[in-house]
C-alpha cells in the first residue's frame, strides 16, 4: 500500500506546469546525501483514488499537474494511480519520479506525461546541473520518451 507523507504545490519540478508534488513514503533506494531521507520510513497517510479526489478538491484550479514523488517499492500501484488520474480528472498532466536508474516496465508509460528518474547522486548535482545523473523525460501519447533535462540549464 502507498503512502503519501506531505504534498507542496511547486513551480520548478516539471517545466512549464504548476505542479502538485506528491512524496511518497516506504522509499526503497536509500541514496546517499538524499534531502528526503525521511521518506524512507513506512509513515504517512494512505495514497489512493480517494486521496487523488481531494488533492483535485482542494488544489483543483492551482495546479495543471499531479507528480508522484517516490513509489518504487510499488511500480504498479503508482501506474494504477496515474491511469485513475487520466481517466477521472484528465485536465491535469501526470509525473513520476522515480529513484531507480532505469524506468520500471511494470509501468504503462503512455499513462505519464513526464517520467524522472535516477537516484540523487551528490556530487552529479539535481536536474539543474549539466553534470546529473537524473533525467526528466516528457512522454509523448504512443509511449516514446524525449528527454527535456537541459530545459533545466541555465544558458
Amino acid at each position: 500500500m502507498l503512502k503519501y507523507v506531505n504534498t507542496g504545490v511547486v513551480f520548478q519540478e516539471i517545466p512549464d506546469e504548476t505542479t502538485l508534488s506528491v512524496n511518497i513514503s516506504r522509499c526503497p533506494c536509500h541514496c546517499p546525501g538524499c534531502h528526503s531521507s525521511y521518506l524512507a520510513e513506512d509513515i504517512g497517510e494512505v495514497l489512493d483514488e480517494a486521496a487523488i479526489d481531494a488533492f483535485v478538491s482542494e488544489f483543483g484550479a492551482d495546479i495543471t499537474c499531479i507528480s508522484l514523488m517516490g513509489g518504487d517499492a510499488e511500480p504498479e500501484t503508482v501506474d494504477s494511480l496515474a491511469q485513475y488520474i487520466r481517466k477521472r480528472h484528465p485536465r491535469y498532466r501526470v509525473a513520476w519520479y522515480s529513484g531507480r536508474i532505469r524506468i520500471s516496465p511494470r509501468i504503462n508509460r503512455q499513462n505519464f506525461d513526464y517520467i524522472k528518474i535516477g537516484p540523487y547522486i551528490a556530487h552529479l548535482g539535481s536536474l539543474t546541473n549539466p553534470t546529473t545523473n537524473q533525467r526528466l523525460y516528457k512522454v509523448a501519447s504512443d509511449g516514446e520518451l524525449t528527454d527535456i533535462t537541459a530545459r533545466f540549464w541555465k544558458k
